[in-house]
């Protein structure tokens, strides 16, 4: 399979448009789920996930064919994912409330929840942009917190309260929507 892939970037490098769409085809299903965790509808997604797809391609030439191929993909994505947030919000609010002692630490085991995978990512999609783009980098692209703060230009204490933040409004959702019963 990688032999493929990179017989498919080295035609993508070329512009063919035969291996630009089986790139598209392979890696758009995962690509396209994470345009959906960072914002807030899916004609959002959609716009960012066409636009991150013209980058991949114009950018092509400078994948060295080292590390995964997947990982150079998510990083192009996560990277105008955020530039879009950015755009949005030109003072792009982070709280920055320092980050308490005997707040729960962010290492804990988060607790599990038995929703259905829609409802939360209806959940997470829910929450306001600072506190979904830290808690989507750091429990599903697994980025620690100093990672963080260097990537949105941030305090390591910012990243730590906005992920707690984040995670505090998922919890209330959660027993609301537990507690109506619409699960």
């Amino acid at each position: 399979m990688k032999e493929s892939i990179d017989h498919y970037i080295r035609k993508c490098i070329e512009n063919d448009r035969g291996a630009q769409q089986k790139i598209y085809q392979l890696f758009s299903p995962v690509l396209y789920g994470l345009c959906l965790k960072y914002m807030k509808n899916e004609a959002d997604a959609q716009d960012v996930f066409q636009e991150a797809f013209i980058i991949v391609f114009q950018k092509m030439n400078q994948y060295r064919f080292e590390g995964s191929f997947e990982g150079w993909l998510k990083r192009i994505f996560i990277n105008k994912l955020i530039e879009t947030l950015n755009k949005r919000k030109r003072d792009f609010l982070f709280v920055d409330a320092v980050y308490e002692e005997g707040i729960a630490d962010e290492e804990e085991a988060s607790d599990s929840f038995s929703l259905p995978q829609e409802k939360l990512l209806e959940c997470i999609q829910q929450l306001p942009d600072q506190y979904r783009l830290v808690f989507n980098l750091y429990f599903f692209e697994k980025m620690k917190h100093k990672e963080i703060a260097s990537l949105l230009n941030i305090s390591e204490g910012t990243s730590k309260s906005n992920l707690n933040r984040a995670k505090n409004n998922l919890q209330k959702k959660i027993l609301e929507i537990r507690a109506s019963k619409n699960v």
